[in-house]
């Protein structure tokens, strides 16, 4: 199965743009680069990447979760970005980490062991960034309890 979608960017000023999906019901997204390149009036691609990633992780947690019948909002995510240098000092998404933290305690979750061993395989951006960068993944329930960590390299 093969799927395609469009993006519009529409430039605004310098290093705004405005960003077009091909729903119409989804409203423009202003991006822009950082101060002294930009002016900050939007994310800049870098963090949307970072976003991309953690959106999908707590989405593919969140399906994993309901498969079983479990109830885990609130999920929050956060994504840190590890930005470096290649060997052309040419700036590059070097790798990420991602905390998942449910709404719920592990005690209230129904099959978490399983769902913890697949949800990842389902998310479509991490699985397909992997290739380039190392994501990594931890998830916490609401008690601070950590219930998965990275796998040691």
């Amino acid at each position: 199965m093969e799927d395609t979608f469009w993006i519009e960017l529409v430039q605004q000023a310098d290093y705004r743009f405005e960003t077009h999906f091909d729903n119409p019901a989804v409203p423009a997204l202003v991006t822009d680069e950082p101060a002294p390149l930009g002016r900050d009036q939007g994310p800049n691609p870098s963090r949307l990447l970072g976003t991309a990633v953690a959106n999908c992780l707590s989405a593919s947690l969140l399906f994993s979760m309901r498969k079983f019948k479990n109830t885990p909002d609130p999920i929050r995510a956060v994504a840190t970005v590890r930005m470096v240098r290649n060997e052309q000092k040419r700036l590059r998404v070097g790798g990420m980490a991602v905390d998942l933290h449910l709404g719920v305690p592990a005690s209230a979750i129904a099959m978490l062991e399983r769902i913890l061993a697949q949800f990842e395989d389902f998310c479509v951006v991490t699985q397909s960034v992997r290739q380039a960068f190392p994501v990594e993944v931890r998830v916490f329930d609401s008690e601070g309890v950590l219930l998965k960590q990275p796998e040691p390299a």
